[in-house]
This record gives structure tokens, C-alpha cells and sequence, in this order.
């Protein structure tokens, strides 16, 4: 079996947990922070952090347009927390003139679940995976729509805020609006790289 390369996008975030993640989940896992970087990976992550700062961050280090275009070829994304943002063709609450990856026919409401004291913690189940799967919300996004072509694999009951997906599929574009790299779980991590690996 050829070895998967899988990059995470080193630009903000929890880069280090998620190289962990995805040598646990079998692939060969690198930082993403220049062109060259990201043309020899078979598929990207893009981390938690702050949406407006990738964002700029990814402008800055000329790699907004490569990312956009390895995307509209086919690369699989697996998107986290802002990460999410960065993956949805349109955002709620973004600051004027911010911009993203796009890919996924979704519109994300940036810092849903409130301020970093709302920070939560739950059991999600997740489509495609055995059993639940412990999730970590911070500043969180949620999903407030999205179009026939996107699975909704996960959704959070906010009670009268209403029930939101929290992690959706488009094709080979994966986005969670949590943390699963903070913790020893790595099953979502396992499922990207199997689905990556299956070329499905």
C-alpha cells in the first residue's frame, strides 16, 4: 500500500494535534505552509483558530488561490472549527472583506455557540462512525444551511437556538464545527484518511 500524505495547514491552530492524529490514523502527515508544500500532499487539513486570520495568513503566504484551486481538482479537505468557515461558500458574522476556501454549498455562522466562556463539551453521533464521539466546542461555528448536495452527519440541539448540523460532507470536503484533535479519539481523523485512501 503507497503511503497518503496528508498536510495540515500550519498557518494557525492546533497544527501539532492533528499531525499527531493523522500518523495515528495511518497516514504520513506534514505541515502545509508554502506552495511547494502543498502540491506534493494527496489531501489537506485546515485547523482550528481564527477565521480572519487564516484567512489573511493564507493571502499573505500566497496560498489562498493553490488551496482554492486543489480544492475545485478534487483534493479532500477535512475542515475543524474555523476550519469549517474556511471550507463554507458563505459566512454569517464575517468581518468585511473576509474571505474563504469555499467548496462546501454551506452557509456557517461564525462564533455561533458564543464567546469563549461558552465553550462546551458533548457526546455527538456521528454518521459513519461506531458509537459516540466526544466533542470539544469552542467559538464554535455551526452550519444555519446548506445545499441537496451536502450531508448533514452530525447535528447539536441548542434548544430554542434550534437543532444545527455540526458536521457535514460534500463530496471529499469534510467539515466539523469542533476540536476532535484535543483528546486520544481519532476516529473522525481515521474516517477522513479511509475516505481519502478509498479515492470514494
Amino acid at each position: 500500500m503507497s503511503a497518503l500524505h496528508v498536510g495540515v495547514l500550519a498557518l494557525q491552530g492546533d497544527v501539532r494535534e492533528h499531525l499527531r492524529m493523522l500518523e495515528e490514523s495511518g497516514a504520513e502527515a506534514t505541515s502545509v505552509r508554502r506552495v511547494g508544500e502543498l502540491e506534493s500532499v494527496d489531501a489537506l487539513v485546515v485547523p482550528g483558530g481564527e477565521s480572519t486570520t487564516i484567512d489573511k495568513l493564507s493571502r499573505a503566504f500566497d496560498l489562498r488561490d493553490p488551496v482554492r484551486d486543489r480544492i475545485a481538482e478534487g483534493m479532500p479537505v477535512l475542515g475543524t472549527c474555523a476550519g469549517m468557515i474556511m471550507l463554507a461558500d458563505r459566512i454569517v458574522g464575517g468581518i468585511e472583506g473576509q474571505q474563504t476556501f469555499g467548496g462546501i454549498d454551506m452557509t456557517v455562522r461564525r462564533n455561533a455557540f458564543g464567546r469563549q466562556v461558552d465553550s462546551f463539551e458533548t457526546d455527538l453521533e456521528v454518521a459513519g462512525l461506531d458509537g459516540p464521539l466526544h466533542a470539544v466546542f469552542i467559538r464554535g461555528p455551526w452550519v444555519d444551511s446548506c445545499g441537496p448536495d451536502v450531508e448533514v452527519l452530525a447535528t447539536v440541539d441548542r434548544g430554542a437556538d434550534g437543532v444545527h448540523p455540526v458536521v457535514v460532507r460534500q463530496g471529499r470536503l469534510v467539515a466539523a464545527s469542533f476540536h476532535p484533535e484535543l483528546g486520544s479519539d481519532h476516529r473522525l481523523h481515521r474516517m477522513f484518511v479511509d475516505m481519502v485512501r478509498s479515492g470514494v
